[in-house]
């Protein structure tokens, strides 16, 4: 596991791609975290509306349609948690939602829908840089990439936004069950290589897939890192 601060805003800067070996404690208690009970806290648009920061927050950002509600649902055990939508753009709010009163997740709006309406782009990225530049208590925001198609400029324009907020972030592929087996690594190597430039950059990139469960223990266990510790261990 990478090194980081208590409240999620240092920059790391050295990427690295994933690694076969995790210690079966971690993993054993990033499934005891996630089979806690999750539930719907507040959806908003307007961060005057958000609730206090009581607990470390993880928030999941990433490219309309790249499969935030799938992920969020596959690493909680709920298949309707996070509401999944077939229409780019859906999600125009952030959600949140608390895990056993450790942990909350932030759903952030998709981004690069090209045909949304501008003034409603514009309010998305206000609202999500004020979200990433003021809430204490998040702790790192996955940034999700279909593993079907790489970085794009939208990724590299949401990632530099997160280094000048200051927020780490670690790069999530998704839907590699889509990807031939054989071509995984070499686009692991240059996604890693790409990061090793931007600030904030968590050093370990994870590959999942909600589908087949690829990854999934393994993003749970990285996660259960930075929640806050059971109440009867407080």
């Amino acid at each position: 596991m990478g090194d980081h601060e208590a409240d999620g805003r240092l920059g790391l800067s050295r990427a690295a791609p994933v690694t076969d070996e995790l210690d079966e404690g971690a993993l054993a208690a990033g499934r005891r975290l996630f089979a806690q009970p999750c539930r719907f806290v507040a959806g908003v648009a307007d961060l005057a509306r958000l609730p206090p920061a009581e607990l470390p927050e993880i928030a999941f950002g990433g490219r309309s349609n790249v499969g935030k509600s799938s992920l969020i649902n596959a690493l909680t055990g709920r298949r309707q948690l996070a509401r999944i939508s077939q229409t780019p753009g859906r999600t125009q709010q952030i959600n949140l939602f608390e895990l056993g009163a450790r942990l909350v997740l932030a759903d952030l709006p998709g981004y690069g829908y090209a045909q949304a309406p501008k003034p409603m782009v514009e309010a998305w990225q206000r609202l999500v840089r004020q979200y990433l530049r003021g809430r204490s208590a998040l702790r790192r925001t996955c940034v999700l990439i279909d593993a079907r198609h790489g970085f794009k400029e939208v990724d590299r324009r949401f990632m530099t936004m997160l280094g000048e907020a200051a927020v780490v972030f670690q790069v999530v592929l998704t839907k590699v069950d889509q990807v031939p087996a054989g071509e995984l690594p070499d686009l692991v190597a240059i996604l890693a290589a790409e990061l090793e430039r931007k600030p904030g950059a968590h050093p370990e990139l994870i590959a999942t897939s909600a589908r087949s469960g690829a990854g999934i223990d393994r993003l749970r266990a990285e996660l259960a890192t930075l929640a806050a510790q059971p109440a009867e261990a407080r």
